[in-house]
């Protein structure tokens, strides 16, 4: 074979690798997000932020921690593809987060079947106790253990010390509400329903077996 046609082979065997490649890309699963990465800006001193409209807020990514329940188990946004995730940032030294969770259990089984989810992420606190104390108390909704506070990196720039806060995220895992304070259901409840009947795109996904995830 001549130099030129060793170099024309070459060439249509490298033109054909990008093309299986391409392909191959292209069926490789969901297309990545065009959100922007959700950044939490100070509020000046206001306890309740609403981000509106849809199209304009952060996604939260890479939040993820150790269940409350099973030791050897990661809970992660992606565990509620498509769901509406009611995030709580509580310990069970803080007593305002006390006070707030039977409304959070209420919120997390009133809206279930709408494809919404409660996720407490529980700080600063001794394992066992935090257990103890949800089985007490029938808290059913799925739990990330998190001592030092470190899956709230995903949420960059937000006050990891403001405990309790809740956060509010949309089907796409977009912040569309935070509160830097305790709440109760009558303020929580409409906001998360006009939320849920959001349009959206992505059909909703079981989690992982709320039922159980409370208590033993």
């Amino acid at each position: 074979m001549s130099p030129a046609a060793r170099i024309l082979a070459a060439l249509t065997c490298a033109t054909a690798l990008l093309l299986v490649s391409g392909c191959s890309f292209s069926n490789s699963g969901t297309a990545p997000s065009s959100a922007k990465q959700f950044t939490f800006v100070a509020p000046g001193g206001q306890d309740r932020i609403f981000y509106d409209p849809p199209q304009d807020r952060g996604e939260v990514r890479g939040l993820s921690g150790q269940d409350m329940v099973k030791d050897d188990r990661t809970l992660s946004l992606a565990n509620f593809r498509g769901q509406v995730v009611v995030l709580n940032v509580w310990g069970t030294w803080c007593g305002p987060c006390r006070a707030e969770m039977p409304d959070l259990q209420q919120l997390h089984q009133r809206l279930g079947p709408q494809g919404v989810t409660v996720l407490g992420i529980d700080v600063r606190d001794d394992r066992d106790a935090a257990r103890d104390f949800l089985a007490s108390r029938s808290i059913t909704y799925p739990n990330i253990f998190d001592q030092p506070g470190r899956s709230l990196l995903a949420l960059e720039g937000f006050p990891r010390n403001t405990v309790p806060s809740t956060v509010v995220l949309d089907r796409q895992h977009r912040v569309a509400a935070v509160y830097l304070r305790s709440i109760r259901l009558s303020e929580l409840l409409p906001v998360v329903q006009r939320v849920a009947a959001e349009p959206s795109s992505p059909a909703p996904t079981p989690g992982p077996a709320p039922g159980a995830e409370g208590s033993r």
